[in-house]
């Protein structure tokens, strides 16, 4: 059966993969909406440009939280718009695979469902989002070989023990990159009596993020306003605040980490000790977080190649990796 696009419908990200073209969307799942109209105006990066400087009239909306979806209406005008700009339009509906969030309930699958019947496609296959990253990440999924996948997005982290087609043992935390980023607010406000926005907080963590010390310490200038004067007020954050800001959230995601290492079996942690644990996902990318990953749990630690696509791409090549409905590796 041949399946035409595949989907990761993310919190931060929307990613839309052609069976003939490779990744042809990667854009922000952030729209704009006329509230006055009900009407969306703008969509992806374009939309993102207005977060925290809305004109009136207008609001700026993540349909997708936490890695589902919160707004139905709004994520469905989303996905018809980035489906006609990626996909151009089509006579028959085309099929799709959709990645979703390891545990997620009925309800949170049906939402999708609706989504991506409702925006013109037909209904899709849901995979699981780390068996699709093991896909993306070229690890061999069908095998017999335990392998851990940890993918790090934007609203959820999925954590995975893979073996025969699918996971084994698996967990599903909200503790991933926007909570990094709103880490990185609290620190700034606490520290410097600052306030910034989550835009700037998410630019200084691309740009100097660290959960480990760095010999070279990274600087970053950002402006936001004084608490105590109201006055805008220019600052620099060091990556060694950012390695302090990020400790917390950071923490409680290796906990979840070892916890799902403690209920693998002990034969597949014998895999997993020498396969070692692959990281996907954009928010994986972060400075030393494999380092502090494998220094507490004593496991190589390896970042896949083009981690924040591993997903979508792993979801387009599920029919080759040898999962078939039928063997209950997709949902439907």
């Amino acid at each position: 059966m041949s399946r035409k696009i595949a989907i990761d419908l993310g919190t931060s990200t929307i990613q839309i993969y052609t069976e003939s073209k490779g990744v042809v969307l990667n854009e922000p799942s952030v729209i704009a909406v006329d509230r006055f109209l009900n009407k969306v105006t703008l969509i992806g990066r374009e939309a993102a440009e207005l977060y925290g400087r809305e004109p009136e009239g207008i609001e700026v909306v993540r349909p997708i939280r936490d890695g589902v979806i919160s707004r139905f209406n709004h994520t469905v005008a989303m996905l018809k718009r980035f489906l006609r700009k990626s996909c151009g339009r089509w006579i028959l509906p085309p099929e799709a695979v959709i990645a979703v969030p390891s545990i997620v309930t009925d309800v949170e699958e049906n939402a999708v469902r609706d989504a991506a019947v409702s925006a013109g496609l037909k209904e899709p296959f849901l995979i699981d989002e780390p068996v699709a990253a093991a896909i993306g990440a070229g690890i061999d999924v069908a095998s017999d070989r335990g392998h851990m996948i940890v993918d790090v997005g934007g609203g959820t982290t999925d954590i995975a023990v893979i073996c025969s087609g699918g996971s084994v043992v698996s967990s599903s935390v909200r503790t991933a990159g926007d909570e990094m980023t709103a880490a990185i607010v609290k620190y700034v406000r606490n520290k410097y009596s600052l306030l910034i926005g989550e835009r700037t907080a998410e630019e200084a963590k691309i740009a100097i993020g660290s959960v480990w010390r760095r010999n070279d310490i990274q600087t970053v200038s950002i402006t936001g306003k004084n608490l105590k004067t109201r006055a805008p007020l220019l600052t620099e954050l060091s990556s060694n605040d950012m390695t302090e800001a990020l400790e917390e959230p950071v923490t409680r995601l290796i906990e979840e980490i070892c916890a799902v290492i403690e209920k693998t079996p002990p034969e597949l942690v014998s895999d997993i000790a020498e396969n070692g644990i692959v990281m996907t996902g954009g928010g994986c990318q972060i400075y030393g977080l494999d380092k502090m990953i494998s220094s507490v749990t004593g496991l190589p630690v390896k970042t896949a190649e083009d981690p924040a696509l591993c997903v979508v791409i792993g979801a387009g090549k599920a029919d080759s990796a040898g999962l078939t409905p039928a063997r209950n590796k997709w949902r439907r």
